[in-house]
């Protein structure tokens, strides 16, 4: 999970646990009010019929039900019932329907007073009234419709709202928080471009005060450090290459000297013959070592035009003088863009450098004694393609293909250093371009070098 994505999911989360308390506390705060409201209706209406019937002696109570029938402020299904101190019925509001009701509410009333309970879909309130002169009870039911309406209403709308401003929320906090770390994913994609052959690559940062120009500050502060460390390991590199080939040609020559000499014995001539081609292996290491080197220097050197074919004419020249039993058939594919894509700017030498070594590569690895060299090109990219009959590499051994040192099984029984390769790659990306391997078919090895234009 991203860190926009756990921001805006832990805010939501946040407002939609705060949102529903609140929209709990309003629905509860509605109802008590709506249930006091009612109450104080049904209180005003016992009081009322209440002070009727004690302000008559011999009060009509067909006019008093004709009144409450009739009244605006009937309720819905209303029914009122008023007993004596003695718990008898002195009016009722329904004269001639039965009415359920208990004893034990009236008992109830005389010690607490009131109550509210409901039944059913209507709520019956009782009330206790010590006038002084009489004692009274007062049972009356109603049912509080446009109450409970109203809080049906309420309970969709904050139902609705609550699902409705979550979605909003989690909208424009994604929105919000995308736009507020909008810079750190910026640094994120610059980051991720550095490797060892950009190191010079830096930040930019605009305050000081905010966190992630901190940030990139430190982080253009340790890259200073790493290129200066790694720089101090390039130099060394190349410093200790260039110092050893001297002692090493002088020691090649006296061998080869004393393999020429006459009087030098056959076993002893065996024996130097092995110390010449450890020796050779030797040099060859460090001058793969010193062209490492020199591509780093390189990158900043300028680039001349050249094209791309003559460049790979010569280094097939070189293959065929240093493995004269080794076979390359060449083609070039026709199309509209490929004059134009022969041409790129680049450093002629190494180019030089990175096509021999793939040449090399195709002839040792090979089990016929033959590579076929295509060039072709679309309207993105010249691709130069290299392929041999011969091992392939497992899945594992192509992730660590262009690893210094790497050599995979179809290595053995063959001289090398698995540092072929890596030159290539190196030389490429200060072209701008890539390599990949890949098996089209079965004991097939293709490597492509693409150019783009």
């Amino acid at each position: 999970m991203t860190l926009k994505t756990r921001i805006s999911l832990l805010v939501s989360i946040l407002f939609a646990a705060l949102y529903g308390i609140a929209c709990v506390f309003i629905f509860v705060l509605a109802s008590n009010f709506r249930e006091e409201e009612f109450i104080d209706r049904l209180e005003v209406k016992a009081l009322k019929t209440l002070k009727f019937l004690s302000d008559h002696k011999n009060p009509n109570y067909e006019l008093l039900r004709t009144i409450d029938n009739n009244s605006v402020y009937k309720l819905n299904d209303e029914k009122t019932l008023i007993f004596d101190s003695n718990f008898k019925l002195m009016y009722s509001n329904v004269e001639g329907k039965k009415i359920d009701w208990n004893g034990a509410d009236l008992k109830y009333l005389k010690v607490h007073k009131s109550f509210l309970k409901k039944q059913g879909q209507n709520e019956f309130y009782g009330i206790f009234i010590d006038t002084h002169a009489k004692d009274y009870y007062v049972l009356i039911s109603a049912n509080d419709r446009y109450g409970n309406r109203k809080m049906v209403y309420l309970q969709y709308i904050l139902i609705i709202s609550y699902f409705a401003f979550t979605l909003i929320c989690w909208l424009l906090t994604s929105w919000m928080v995308h736009k507020a770390i909008l810079p750190l994913g910026l640094f994120h994609q610059k980051i991720k471009k550095i490797n060892e052959n950009n190191l010079d690559t830096r930040i930019e940062s605009k305050s000081s005060k905010n966190e992630i120009d901190l940030i990139a500050n430190e982080f253009n502060f340790m890259m200073d450090r790493i290129e200066l460390s790694y720089q101090g390991q390039k130099d060394f590199t190349a410093h200790a290459s260039h110092e050893l080939r001297t002692p090493l040609s002088r020691i090649t020559s006296q061998i080869e000297n004393k393999i020429s000499d006459q009087s030098t014995t056959d076993d002893a001539k065996k024996f130097l013959l092995v110390i010449l081609s450890d020796m050779n292996h030797l040099t060859e290491l460090i001058h793969s070592l010193l062209i490492l080197s020199k591509t780093e220097i390189s990158r900043t050197a300028e680039k001349e035009l050249i094209r791309i074919d003559e460049v790979l004419f010569s280094s097939i020249e070189k293959i065929n003088k240093s493995y004269p039993d080794f076979k390359i058939s060449f083609e070039i594919e026709d199309s509209e863009h490929l004059e134009n894509a022969l041409e790129i700017r680049g450093n002629r030498n190494l180019l030089d450098i990175a096509l021999t070594n793939v040449l090399k590569n195709a002839c040792v690895y090979s089990t016929n004694k033959q590579a076929e060299v295509i060039i072709s090109c679309d309207e993105k990219s010249l691709i130069i393609s290299v392929s041999n009959i011969g091992k392939t590499l497992n899945k594992k051994e192509q992730l660590h293909l262009f690893q210094p040192f790497m050599r995979g099984e179809n290595a053995n029984g063959t001289t090398g250093f698995g540092l072929g390769l890596i030159i290539v790659q190196r030389i490429l990306n200060i072209h701008q371009a890539q390599i990949h391997y890949s098996i089209p078919k079965e004991h097939t090895n293709l490597f492509q070098i693409n150019f783009r234009f």
